[in-house]
This record gives C-alpha cells, structure tokens and sequence, in this order.
C-alpha cells in the first residue's frame, strides 16, 4: 500500500511514513494511490460485530506492511477501551428512516477522539521502534486541539502544539486544551481566526529548514491516517441499518471536509451509500462551492457553531484530486490559485464528479437555535449546534425510502451556552470532567506570525 500526494509531485511513500509526514513535501495531502475495496460478504458480515472489530477490518488494508496484525489490534483495543459507551458509536432513532450516530462517547466528548486516539498509539508505536523524537503542531477550530492534547499528553518522545483562534472557541474547548499540566502539551491562542491557524501550520510545514529541525509532524485531518480512522463509523452504522443489501445516505456537519471525505473512501471501498450531504453554517464556502462550481473565500462569522468556522476547508483538496482523475497538476493550479487570489471555479467536468458524490446544505444561527430547541421538545434529545445543523439538513433532504444517518459530532456539554439559549436547559459535563472549571488554565496568547510562532515552538520545546 502507497500513498500519493495531492500535488503530484512528492515520492510516494507507505502508510507510517505518510502518517508521521503529514503534509507532503510539494504542499499537498496524501491519499492511497489505490483505494482497497470489501466484496458485498465481507462488509455483511461486519454486522453485529465489535467496533474494534470492524475497524481492524475496514482500516487493515491501507496499513500494507507498516504494522503487524497482532500490534494493529493491541493499538485498536487500547484507543477505545476509554470510551463511554460500549459500541463506541451507537445509532439512536429520531424518527422514521432518521438516525444519529452519537460520535461523542470518547474522552474529549468529540468525534474526533475516533481518529485522535488510534493516532496517537500508532505515533508512539513507530517512534519507539525509531528512538525518534517528534513535535506535533496542530491548528483548530475546537475539537481537534483537546483530542490531540489527550492522544499525546505526558508521552516522552513528543511535544504537542496547538494553534486555537483566541475568543473563538467555546469555554468548554478551551479549557479542554488550557488545563492539562503534562509539560509536553502547549495551548497557543493565536490572534486571528480558524484559516490563519491552518495558514501558519502549512506554512511552518513548507519551512523545511524548521521543519526538519524540529521534527514536525502533524495530527490534523490533513493527515491521511485521521482520515481513515473516521472511515470505519461509516461501516458500523451502515451495517447495523442494513448494508450492503439496504442504501443508506449521511449528513455530516463539516467545516475542515475530513469527516465527509472519509465517507467517499468508505463508498470507494464498496459500502452503498446513496447520499454523502455536506451541512454547513453560515460559513458556507463548500454549500457554494457545490451549488455554483465557484470557491471563493470571504469573511470568517463568528457562529453559535464554532468548529466549523472555516473558508478554507483542508481536506476538498482530496476531493478534488479524485474530481480532477487525479491530475495533480491541475489540483496545484488551483492551490496556487486560491493562495494568490482568495479562490478558483472548478471545471464543469470535476463538478459533475463532485455533485455524483456529494449534495450540501446551508443552515442560519437562527435555524440553528430552533433546531435544538425542536429536538428536545419533538424528541428529548438534546443536540449540540453543530449536529442540529447535521439533523436540519437531513430532514429537508431526506429521501424517505432510503435511512439517513447524521454524524452527532459533539457532545452538547461542549456548547453550554448556545444549548441554554436555545433550550433554557444547561446540559451537564459527564462525571470525568465535572472539575473543568475549576481547574487552572495555562495558555499562551500569540501573534498570527509565522517567525513569532516558530521562536516560540523552537524555545518550549523539549529537547
């Protein structure tokens, strides 16, 4: 199994060392230059088994010789042994042919603890076979920061960054990230938003000379290896509702498109899925992009829905590349188009590709506040912002013969005060973070600077 970059240009390399690099060498992001497929017995039989279960056999594939059996599964046993609930993802109904996948039952109340938490035991793996040392930089929009922090906090062999948009976070987010006393993990409140922390990580990744010095390596969904991990939720929940004999559609609340784009990897590998819907906020760069075939970017609105505050969405890059017949260089004019202008139109033929796999969905404040409100009175069930956006789109979009299933991406308690609004109820931390507030926050306030950020990582370091 190798992996290509979405440029073109960089050597192609096996699963570890695509995990450990990240980005690649000339810019773009890495992909399996061919996706493995499941015959229709063998994704029937992933039902009613363990989520472990199905994650060896779904993810097992792309790993070729990088890790064996028998490491892949102790890795896989200990990532989710923390979780919550006991089938990790579990559907719950909230009407006819309308499903939740809660995705928020891991340690950081987030989707993200499924990629994060296998990540970091297979980081740790590899770097101790090595005897390397490694700095992790990451930027977020809320939920990748505290589950990085929580993969990677006291472990010897890596020092963690994380780049968040100061005062554009939740309470709950931030502290998250602030509070941990492990000296290996670092909360950087930059000043600026979502893009120009991503912006300043790119740019720090295509500093070779820093790059190299300090070992950078990075766990956002730029990396291919978070991708893959949040492919298997795809499979657990279409088996459980009855495929590969049944279709069944998704809506996914995205702002970064690694969460969507593990679907199209899971449809790739043979799980029929009927609709992959893109939801959004009222930063709606990818709505637009689907509608009109133009991805312009505009101004940053602060939402009710923080995470997916974003116009510059990392992971379309890996969409497009399969839009474009995996024409690197095209992917790299538009690349270069969109640093140098603020956007590109993509071509009539790659948006008809892209349309054959995706559908999208816009939903306002306004909407959003209603939706939760809806919920709790329609159903009891209390949605955090991000996923009543999901639950919204999927309704209006629904096509009733067919089960949609919304990725529940955060915990409600990750949002207190956007849910109280909404529905005058607080929802409660579970017991393992009920000292939250109360613990002390460490954080460091920094410029949107690239020499400043690097000085700082080149200095706090461990070495």
């Amino acid at each position: 199994m190798r992996y290509v970059s979405t440029r073109g240009t960089a050597p192609e390399l096996p699963f570890h060392e695509a995990m450990l690099t990240g980005l690649a060498r000339d810019g773009g992001l890495y992909v399996p230059a061919e996706v493995p497929t499941l015959s229709a017995d063998e994704i029937r039989d992933l039902a009613g088994q363990p989520y472990e279960e199905i994650a060896f056999r779904v993810m097992r594939p792309f790993l070729g010789d990088s890790f064996t059996d028998e490491e892949f599964r102790e890795d896989i046993a200990a990532a989710y042994a923390g979780f919550a609930h006991p089938a990790r993802a579990p559907l719950k109904q909230l009407a006819p042919n309308q499903f939740l996948a809660e995705l928020f039952h891991g340690p950081t109340l987030a989707f993200k603890d499924f990629a994060m938490q296998i990540i970091g035991r297979l980081f740790q793996r590899e770097l101790t076979r090595r005897g390397n040392r490694i700095t992790i930089v990451g930027a977020t929009s809320g939920d990748t920061g505290s589950a990085a922090i929580e993969a990677f906090r006291g472990l010897d062999a890596v020092d963690v960054f994380i780049l968040y948009p100061h005062g554009r976070v939740s309470e709950v987010q931030r502290r998250q990230m602030t509070t941990p006393v492990e000296d290996n993990v670092h909360a950087l409140a930059v000043h600026g938003h979502f893009d120009d922390c991503q912006a300043r990580l790119k740019d720090m990744f295509n500093d070779f000379s820093f790059r190299d010095e300090v070992g950078l390596a990075g766990v956002n969904s730029i990396n291919w290896g978070r991708v893959l991990a949040q492919v298997v939720y795809y499979f657990s929940a279409a088996t459980t509702l009855g495929a590969p004999d049944r279709k069944v559609s998704f809506c996914v609340p995205t702002g970064n498109f690694g969460d969507i784009f593990a679907g199209q990897i899971a449809k790739r590998m043979g799980l029929p899925i009927d609709k992959l819907v893109v939801a959004t906020n009222q930063n709606d760069i990818l709505h637009r992009c689907l509608s009109t075939g133009e991805y312009r970017t505009s101004q940053v609105h602060p939402s009710i829905s923080p995470s997916m505050d974003i116009q510059v969405s990392s992971n379309f890059e890996r969409a497009l590349f399969d839009a474009y017949d995996r024409d690197g260089n095209a992917v790299a004019q538009l690349m270069d188009e969109l640093k140098s202008s603020g956007g590109f139109t993509v071509s009539q033929g790659a948006l008809e590709a892209l349309r054959e796999t995706y559908a999208s969905g816009r939903v306002s404040e306004d909407e959003t506040s209603a939706e939760i409100a809806f919920s709790l009175k329609d159903n009891g069930e209390l949605l955090c912002p991000h996923t009543a956006i999901g639950v919204k789109i999927a309704r209006d979009m629904a096509d009733p013969s067919v089960p949609t299933v919304t990725l529940a991406t955060a915990h409600p308690a990750k949002f207190p005060a956007a849910v109280e609004a909404a529905t005058g109820e607080h929802p409660p931390l579970p017991p393992h973070m009920e000292t939250l507030y109360e613990r002390p926050e460490r954080v460091t306030e920094i410029a949107n600077d690239l020499a400043t950020l690097e000085t700082h990582i080149r200095e706090s370091r461990r070495t």
